[in-house]
């Protein structure tokens, strides 16, 4: 995203505070120029799963592992983290290039390294190929489409946290547009872009989709349409399967042929542009701060269950602390973006 008003009025932390995340210094050819980060938990198994994680602008995988608490959940639950991260010198935001058409294709750009980092991350610990999933928030929510677009025999699923449809921009003045929930192509011409971004015919990922039903950044508009582009790639029924209260949040499911969920759906109320968080007390996870999101219902824990991540193994967490003494901003709603 960019700061119009201020962009001075946060500025990540240079270099990586949080002891839990190694940096992931070869991984192959490197077209996006992007660097990543890596959390393996203690004793972790071979054929264990993989996650990896997309920070938004203005962020830092540091940061976005200690809000979110995912090195914390894969702790207990057995599976490895990779956060790819962008440079200054590609996006002075820090946020993924979703809506530039060299980083939004196969085997270009930003999607291409990514895809060289999880190589790397498979090979070197064993992951079970058939158990690779990927979310992220804002841009790297949008970026999180254009992998499940690009690359969708790689992951089992995703999940996007106010974030934009494959193919809904590849201008920056569309991408402002379409962050304000205006001029969005047709559900056909988005499920096409969809199906023609790589010659795979499925099955596809199952999906995770989040969204503050008061996001003035990326307006909410954008869920739905990413429900519908996938919806109709999964062939699933207008109407949902499922619906539901969930921590005092309406969720909506969609089930294929066989019963098995594809496609989930949270609107979190009330809430604004950010992650939704449940910090303390029982599944209790991660820290509030800038965009994210104290509002009671823990979207990482959730998303891990949708994956079937939860049932992996128990225990305490093994060496991954929070950082202490993070920067925060004083309402943080009220910062204002160009690209999300």
């Amino acid at each position: 995203m960019f700061n119009l008003l201020n962009p001075s009025a946060y500025r990540p932390e240079s270099g990586d505070t949080n002891a839990c995340l190694a940096a992931l210094n070869e991984f192959g050819p490197n077209p996006g120029d992007l660097n990543g980060r890596i959390y393996i938990p203690t004793d972790l198994p071979v054929g264990a799963p993989l996650v990896v994680i997309l920070h938004g602008c203005k962020q830092t995988p540091a940061e976005y592992d200690e809000g979110t608490g995912w090195s914390e959940i894969a702790d207990l639950y057995g599976f490895a983290l990779l956060f790819p991260e962008q440079r200054q010198a590609n996006n002075w935001m820090l946020g993924f290039n979703w809506f530039k058409s060299y980083d939004s294709s196969r085997g270009d750009g930003e999607p291409l390294s990514i895809m060289h980092m999880v190589e790397q991350v498979v090979s070197d610990h064993g992951i079970d190929r058939q158990r690779i999933f990927i979310t992220g928030f804002s841009a790297g929510g949008a970026m999180t489409s254009v992998m499940l677009a690009t690359y969708p025999e790689v992951f089992a699923g995703g999940a996007i946290i106010a974030g934009l449809a494959y193919g809904s921009a590849y201008t920056i003045p569309a991408a402002l547009r379409r962050m304000k929930g205006d001029g969005s192509p047709t559900a056909l011409h988005l499920e096409t872009r969809l199906r023609d971004a790589s010659a795979y015919q499925g099955p596809w990922p199952t999906l995770s989709i989040w969204h503050g039903s008061a996001d003035e950044i990326v307006d909410a508009s954008n869920a739905l349409t990413i429900l519908e582009q996938w919806r109709a790639l999964h062939d699933l029924e207008e109407r949902p399967s499922s619906t539901d209260i969930v921590d005092g949040y309406p969720r909506r499911a969609w089930t294929d042929a066989e019963g098995r969920e594809r496609i989930e759906e949270y609107t979190i109320t009330g809430m604004g542009h950010g992650i939704p968080l449940k910090t303390n007390g029982k599944n209790g996870f991660g820290a509030s701060g800038a965009y994210m999101l104290e509002v009671n219902i823990c979207s990482t824990l959730h998303i891990a269950d949708f994956w079937g991540l939860r049932a992996v193994r128990g225990g305490p967490p093994t060496r991954c602390s929070k950082m202490s003494g993070r920067r925060r901003i004083r309402n943080p709603q009220r910062m204002e973006h160009a690209v999300a």
